[in-house]
């Protein structure tokens, strides 16, 4: 029996459904535990590509998610969805070409839908026994290493692209580095190991990139900039576990939601462009939104791997 076709009233109760799955996940942000959850799903490395709205969306619906993709996105990485598995239902984009009502004729315009697409969390999947499955998570290196002295470099390049130096200087006391805006330079802690040195450059670049004290009041700011470094470090791999996650008691009765939805827009914004420097074409859109309608990632696979899933899932039907 075909599909029934949604009336007008099925598309339009789905719509309000979305809307408020949107706001509820919003509204979780002002609680310690829903920020949290939030800045978790953001320091991981497969999360990060996803949007702001996603993001929130996918840490209010499953709040350990690690990396996520669509269900023929998980094969041709070597793994198949498990059988009875809940998905994580987000928002992905659709590029329509406008016409002109009259002639039917394209107008050169592109129009942006959304849809809701379902996604699954990499707890949710086995790995296929056909082939070799892509490893999804990069291991983790403490602070007190070097391991990550090679993120210096491009760090350091991306302070001067914004008119910005950098200097390696001995530093009295337990702080790490700092950056004076006005003369437009960043000192680190000479004395310091090179992930330590690494970590206090990301902080200082997220002030430089004009987190201050005047416009966001000392203690916002310093959230701020504290949680774009606990991001940024986590998604290169280093060991953040030991570190707690700042956040504001409270973000003003008037305008609190806004507040806090502006304030976390903006530590994903300054994120992104201190990722972008590390690893060139990180937030590659396509790659992204690939994996978000669950379309190929790489060179797609035989039959053989959904031919298996479907035996695999047979198995696990089967009474003992």
């Amino acid at each position: 029996m075909p599909n029934k076709k949604p009336t007008e009233a099925e598309r339009a109760a789905r719509r309000t459904a979305d809307r408020q799955r949107i706001e509820q996940s919003a509204q979780a942000l002002l609680s310690t535990e829903g920020w949290q959850r939030w800045v978790s799903v953001r320091a991981r490395n497969g999360l990060s590509r996803y949007s702001f709205a996603n993001q929130l969306l996918i840490a209010f619906t499953k709040p350990e998610a690690t990396f996520v993709a669509g269900f023929k996105a998980w094969l041709d990485l070597g793994y198949c969805v498990r059988k009875g598995e809940k998905a994580i239902r987000i928002f992905a984009p659709i590029m329509v070409k406008e016409r002109d009502p009259d002639t039917d004729q394209e107008t050169g315009e592109t129009i942006v839908h959304f849809k809701v697409v379902s996604v699954f969390d990499y707890s949710q999947v086995d790995p296929l026994p056909s082939g070799s499955p892509v490893a999804l998570h990069p291991p983790q290196q403490p602070i007190s290493g070097d391991s990550h002295s090679h993120l210096l470099e491009p760090l350091t390049a991306f302070a001067a692209s914004i008119q910005f130096t950098v200097s390696l200087e001995a530093i009295a006391g337990p702080a790490g580095g700092w950056c004076d805006a006005q003369a437009k330079r960043i000192v680190i802690d000479a004395a310091a190991p090179a992930n330590a040195r690494v970590r206090a450059l990301i902080h200082e670049l997220t002030h430089a990139l004009g987190i201050d004290y005047q416009h966001y009041g000392h203690q916002r700011a310093e959230v701020i900039v504290d949680t774009v470094t606990y991001i940024v470090a986590a998604s290169v791999g280093m060991d953040v576990g030991g570190e707690s996650i700042p956040y504001i008691a409270g973000w003003g009765e008037n305008g609190a939601i806004e507040a806090v939805s502006e304030a976390a827009q903006t530590i994903d914004t300054l994120a992104r462009r201190i990722e972008e420097a590390i690893e060139p074409g990180r937030d590659a859109t396509r790659s992204a939104q690939n994996a978000i309608h669950g379309r190929s990632v790489r060179t797609p696979r035989s039959s053989t791997a959904r031919s298996w899933c479907d035996r695999s899932r047979a198995l696990r039907e089967r009474p003992a």
